[in-house]
């Protein structure tokens, strides 16, 4: 189905036109080294590993890393590897998640689980977190290294919750901010925080371009939770309702949980606890979170977040990395309209 969530904020999408311009040079140098270093005489590896990596997606993650770099005025060469370190990360998570979560499509397009099976989707995906410690060793800042490496472990920290929580509808609103922040927050933060720091910058400067990624991460991660109750698949690159069919707790879950009547939370822990789905139950789903007003509550976390994201970036003067940096937030905010 492809509902679209009435928003009553008609803020305009301006996309990332400013953050892509900005980064258009740095990122034809991160495509040529992910193009390079996807290459093996494994033949199956840069098969499974392009299909993913040239299937779209906005490299909003290493863009971070050539933009947060360039507010911080770095003049070096080691900004493009640590951008391509951190979008190879990406794209092993993904190839991980579809494992985990059976999905049939990824950007659009068929899982390569479909296509090449589980075992290589995630041996491929452990290739390329390979080849991404590989990169950043070559950087040669012990301290990007850290970061990066620390927030591996906090993904696969996130994603393990998320499995603990899977099917629980009594997971509250706490407990899953906590999973989003290490599954997805953690990487567009350590995308944003290791810009200042390759660029030798003081503490206050690489906390608050942590700051604004892993706020920006939160926010990202609740509209895409939003959207897949209330977007279009044509957007979405996956089909609608995939979480719900998956029995993903999501926030937009959480508070029609919390919200709802007796009959309505037996009929959460029927659809998600026991997978018992049935015909027009997604139907149901998308009327009880209107009921409860789910989804424009949980696009209005995501314009808290957006906010904080955008506080943290008052400690830089204005400048055009500044202002790419803010009008990403305003693209993830804006997707859910």
């Amino acid at each position: 189905m492809g509902l679209v969530i009435p928003f009553d904020d008609k803020a305009s999408d301006p996309g990332l036109e400013a953050l892509v311009a900005l980064v258009a040079a740095d990122m034809n140098r991160v495509n040529q080294t992910i193009l390079a270093r996807t290459g093996s005489d494994v033949a199956m590896i840069p098969e499974v590993a392009t299909h993913l990596i040239s299937s779209g997606g906005k490299r909003l993650r290493p863009m971070l890393t050539l933009a947060t770099a360039a507010l911080c005025g770095y003049q070096g060469e080691g900004h493009v590897k640590l951008a391509a370190a951190v979008e190879f990360m990406h794209t092993a998570t993904l190839l991980h998640d579809d494992v985990v979560d059976q999905s049939e499509m990824r950007r659009g397009k068929l899982a390569a689980r479909l296509l090449w099976g589980n075992e290589a989707s995630v041996l491929v995906g452990d290739f390329l977190l390979g080849q991404a410690f590989r990169m950043m060793v070559e950087v040669g800042s012990l301290a990007c290294l850290d970061v990066l490496s620390v927030a591996a472990t906090v993904i696969a920290e996130g994603e393990v919750m998320q499995l603990s929580a899977a099917k629980d509808t009594e997971t509250t609103e706490d407990a899953y901010l906590a999973v989003i922040r290490g599954k997805t927050a953690e990487l567009f933060a350590a995308a944003a925080e290791v810009g200042p720091i390759v660029a030798n910058r003081p503490k206050a400067e690489v906390a608050a371009c942590r700051a604004y990624g892993m706020n920006l991460g939160v926010a990202f991660q609740l509209i895409d939770d939003a959207l897949d109750y209330g977007g279009q698949a044509a957007k979405l690159g996956k089909n609608v309702g995939d979480d719900f069919r998956e029995g993903k707790i999501t926030l937009p879950v959480v508070l029609s949980f919390r919200r709802g009547n007796e009959t309505e939370r037996a009929f959460w822990k029927r659809v998600l606890e026991k997978g018992d789905i049935a015909e027009g139950d997604l139907e149901t789903a998308l009327a009880t979170m209107k009921k409860h007003r789910a989804l424009e509550d949980t696009v209005e976390r995501a314009r808290h977040y957006g906010s904080m994201a955008r506080d943290a970036l008052e400690l830089f003067p204005d400048s055009a990395p500044r202002r790419a940096l803010l009008e990403a937030v305003d693209f993830c905010i804006g997707r859910a309209h």
